[in-house]
């Protein structure tokens, strides 16, 4: 029971800092780089190199707590044939693309930035990370439908 606790809530801390932390760049940092706001490009690479860190990590640990959960609270039947269990599949599915569009971003913003041009980079890659932004927001609710495990009871 604690050991589930500890893991449960490790999960969902971490799926919470990594969704708002690329919520907090798409809809505020990038914007204001691509408005110019910045004088330099070394915030935006510090802050694009804080933000692939924290993207790798909460990835690593989602992967390792999601993966304890799931071996302990489903089959594979269960993910298969389950509403809860599909919920548990699409979560991996945004997980993979949640890693993937930030990796993404971070190369394409660091490629522009390394032409020590600011404002074009941000705005080339705002669409993306406010894509990103959108999975992160449906792997919350899609954690909290889990958590509450709403599809059982629809």
């Amino acid at each position: 029971m604690v050991e589930e606790f500890v893991v449960r809530t490790t999960h969902l801390l971490f799926a919470a800092i990594w969704a708002g932390s690329v919520f907090y760049v798409a809809f505020v940092v990038l914007p204001l780089a691509r408005d110019g706001e910045f004088n330099t490009t070394k915030p935006l690479e510090a802050i694009s190199g804080k933000l692939t860190t924290i993207s790798r990590v909460s990835a690593l640990v989602l992967l390792l707590t999601g993966a304890r959960l799931a071996q302990t609270g489903y089959t594979v039947d269960s993910l298969l044939g389950s509403a809860n269990g599909h919920l548990v599949l699409t979560m991996v599915a945004l997980w993979l693309l949640l890693a993937a569009l930030v990796e993404i971003g971070a190369k394409r913003l660091e490629s522009g930035l390394n032409g020590k041009k600011l404002r074009e980079p941000a705005a080339n890659v705002l669409g993306l990370y406010r894509v990103a932004a959108v999975v992160g927001i449906a792997l919350l609710v899609v954690g909290g439908a889990i958590t509450t495990g709403l599809a059982a009871s629809l």
